[in-house]
């Protein structure tokens, strides 16, 4: 796939994890964990939308105009990869939700071991 296509992904789905997010979070579903992003939801939808759409293009720009390079693409399949699974979750919360699955039987991609987040990929 095309760099300029994987940013576009990339971008797509940094929105779509932040209007899902706003709707979790507004519906008593989930909470938001960077606090950061929670100060900003208690601010309003808005300025979270907007940071949140800011550091996705800032990120877009970046990969664009360096997306030739090595550690570029690297970090843009990693990035891929982990909005991916965090889609999984949102997937599975919306399981949730609907009282499909009990939040119990979710297992999350990730784990903790001695402190550290571990992810399951």
């Amino acid at each position: 796939m095309p760099v300029v296509s994987q940013t576009l992904l990339l971008f797509t789905l940094n929105f779509v994890d932040a209007v899902l997010t706003i709707y979790w979070v507004r519906n008593g579903i989930a909470t938001e964990e960077n606090q950061l992003m929670a100060i900003l939801l208690d601010v309003g939808d808005g300025p979270f939308l907007a940071v949140k759409i800011a550091v996705g293009a800032i990120a877009a720009v970046v990969l664009w105009n360096w997306g030739h390079l090595r550690l570029a693409k690297y970090g843009l399949g990693t990035a891929l990869v982990i909005y991916t699974a965090l889609m999984g979750v949102h997937f599975f919360t919306g399981l949730s939700a609907m009282g499909i699955v009990e939040i119990g039987t979710i297992s999350y991609p990730f784990t903790f071991a001695g402190g550290f987040i571990v992810p399951l990929f």
